[in-house]
Formats: C-alpha cells, structure tokens, sequence
C-alpha cells in the first residue's frame, strides 16, 4: 500500500484560502500560517497530519494527496469541511 505524508491548512472561505496561499507563496513559514489561521486540530503541528494511506481521507483530499507533485502548494481544494491548502512531504 502507498502512503503519503502532509499538512494542510483548513479555512472557512476559498478567499481565505487563496489569501493564504499567496502569503506562503511569497514565502512566509506553512506552519506559522497552519498555526495561526488553520480550523484543524492538526495547526497544533504546523498542519501536519502525519502518515496515511488512501482511502483514509476525504475523497477531495485523497485524490490531491496521491496525484500531486511532492513539496508543492495544492488548493484551494474543498472538501465538506470547508477549503485546504495541502502539501505532499512524501510518499511511497
């Protein structure tokens, strides 16, 4: 079975989202902005959700997980919960 590794960052609103995403891009840390603006329980590590395998995660969110380039920014992706910004650490 492949796993993968990530974190993410959930947000109320793809404007939120989108505003987020440009701040990292432009090179301010994931894990204080996870920290700081994230609704997961997961901000506590910086949106680190640590090791999983498909199937364990929502639909949305398991597709960006085992398709997307390793290290790259992915979202807004919208799930039921509201919208992600997601990087791959790693996967198998």
């Amino acid at each position: 079975m492949s796993l993968a590794s990530a974190r993410h960052i959930l947000v109320n609103s793809e404007e939120e989202c989108l505003s987020l995403r440009e701040r990292i891009n432009a090179g301010e840390d994931f894990s204080e902005i996870a920290q700081a603006h994230s609704s997961c329980p997961s901000k506590a590590q910086g949106g680190d959700l640590g090791e999983f395998g498909p199937g364990m995660m929502v639909k949305e969110f398991d597709e960006v997980v085992f398709s997307a380039e390793v290290n790259t920014l992915q979202g807004p992706i919208k799930t039921q919960f509201g919208y992600h910004l997601l990087e791959v650490t790693s996967r198998d």
